[in-house]
């Protein structure tokens, strides 16, 4: 049986490669079947903002691997709350629909995964 593996995105889309690596990630472990999860955090939650202009910073668009986790079968998205709330996108819609989770319940969740990676 494979193990289970949790990424973690802490880097926000235009602070460097580091975003996009955790999204690569994700979509080689899906397209293998890997039982995986991706836990946006800290400031990896503005990978999640609506209506991004990554041209205007000269970064690549993420969102279409955003929207390609589903299609990889990667559909254990997560947010943390507290990262949401602190960067003021609690109250807004996502560009992906990924399960909100207070303190306790990002603890919770490092613990049903063998590994985790953080990016």
């Amino acid at each position: 049986m494979s193990k289970s593996m949790l990424i973690i995105s802490r880097q926000a889309p235009w602070s460097g490669p580091a975003a996009r690596e955790a999204l690569d990630i994700a979509l080689a472990g899906g397209a293998y079947d890997l039982p995986l999860g991706l836990l946006f955090l800290d400031d990896g939650v503005f990978q999640l903002a609506p209506n991004q202009q990554p041209l205007t910073l000269e970064q690549k668009d993420l969102s279409a691997n955003l929207q390609a986790l589903p299609l990889f079968g990667v559909e254990s998205l997560y947010a943390a709350e507290r990262s949401l709330s602190e960067r003021g996108l609690a109250n807004m819609q996502l560009a992906l629909p990924v399960e909100r989770l207070d303190d306790n319940a990002v603890s919770l969740l490092l613990e049903r995964y063998d590994m985790l990676v953080t990016i």
